[in-house]
C-alpha cells in the first residue's frame, strides 16, 4: 500500500520552494498527524539541525514516520555538488551527503540527491562529469547499504540539470553502477516536463523507483494543475509500488490548504 507524506522545510536561508510546511517542525508534524499523513519528508540545513533523540520523540508523539531527508542544502547553502570540477568540493559534497545518510538511517529513511548532483558546466567534458557522478554515487550507495538504507537519486528537468532528466536515463545509469543500493525518485512535476508518457515510463522503469514526489504539473499540490493522475496511479499500483508519495509542492494557496488538498488527492487515488 502506498503511504502518504508531506514535506517540511527547516532551512532559514530559504524563503521559497516546493515544501508544504515551513520552519516550525512540531507545528508541521501536528498538522500532518491531524490530517492523517503517514510520514514527513525533511529538508534541513545540516544533519545536526535537529537532534536524533528529539526527532524520535516528536515522531513517536505524533505517530509519524520519517520518509526521507533532502540534501539540497548542501548546494543551496554550501555550493557543493557531486560533479564540481574541483575535487575538494566533490569530496565535501560526498561527506555532506554521507552525514545526511547517517542522519536518515537512524530512522530507516533514505537521503535524496537532487540538486547536489550538479551539472555539466560550460567548458567541461560530459564523460568526465558523468564519471564524477558515477564515483560519488558508488561511494554513497555503498555507504547507504552499510547503514541498511537505500539512496535516492532524482532525475530533474532540463531547466535544473543537464545530467539525467528521465526515468529511462536514470535507470540506465543506475544499472551501470557498482552499487545496487541507489533507487530513483519519480517526481511527477519533473516527469510532466520530461516524460512523453509518465505512466508508461513508470511501467517500464518501475523496478528502480524508490520514492515518489506527489505534485502537479505546475508544482502546486496535486489537483491544482493538469496532470492526469488516474493512469499514473494505476501504473504505480501495477508495478507494486508500496513506498511513499510525498508532497514536494508549493504551499499553494497556503500551507494548511495545500496539505488538505494533498491528502484529499492522495486518498482519491491510493486509498
Amino acid at each position: 500500500m502506498i503511504k502518504s507524506c508531506v514535506t517540511i522545510a527547516l532551512v532559514p536561508q530559504i524563503k521559497t520552494g516546493p515544501w508544504i510546511f515551513w520552519e516550525d517542525l512540531e507545528a508541521g508534524m501536528a498538522k500532518a498527524a491531524k490530517l492523517g499523513f503517514d510520514a514527513i519528508e525533511l529538508f534541513t540545513a545540516s544533519p545536526d539541525a535537529i537532534s536524533i533523540p528529539r526527532l524520535k520523540e516528536l515522531l513517536g508523539k505524533y505517530k509519524l514516520k520519517l520518509a526521507a531527508v533532502g540534501t539540497g542544502a548542501g548546494k543551496v547553502i554550501h555550493g557543493l555538488t557531486l560533479t564540481d570540477p574541483d575535487s575538494e568540493i566533490r569530496k565535501k559534497a560526498i561527506s555532506f551527503i554521507s552525514d545526511m545518510i547517517d542522519f536518515g538511517a537512524a530512522f530507516g529513511a533514505p537521503a535524496i540527491i537532487g540538486s547536489m548532483q550538479g551539472n555539466v558546466l560550460p567548458g567541461n567534458d560530459r564523460d568526465e562529469t558523468m564519471s564524477w557522478l558515477t564515483d560519488g554515487l558508488n561511494k554513497l550507495g555503498k555507504h547507504a547499504e552499510s547503514n541498511q538504507v537505500i539512496l535516492i537519486y532524482e532525475p530533474l528537468n532540463r531547466y535544473e540539470t543537464n545530467l539525467l532528466n528521465t526515468l529511462e536515463a536514470g535507470s540506465n545509469f543506475l544499472d551501470s553502477l557498482e552499487t545496487k543500493s541507489v533507487k530513483l525518485l519519480a517526481d511527477l512535476f519533473h516527469m510532466n516536463i520530461e516524460e512523453g508518457n509518465p505512466e508508461e515510463s513508470i511501467l517500464n522503469w518501475g523496478k528502480n523507483i524508490g520514492h515518489v514526489h506527489f505534485a502537479d504539473s505546475n508544482r502546486r499540490p496535486m489537483g491544482f494543475g493538469h496532470t492526469s493522475m488516474k493512469p499514473i496511479a494505476e501504473a504505480l499500483n501495477t508495478i507494486g509500488y508500496s513506498d511513499y508519495a510525498s508532497a514536494e509542492a508549493f504551499p499553494y494557496p497556503d500551507p494548511d490548504a495545500a496539505a488538505e488538498q494533498t491528502i484529499a488527492e492522495f486518498r482519491k487515488w491510493f486509498r
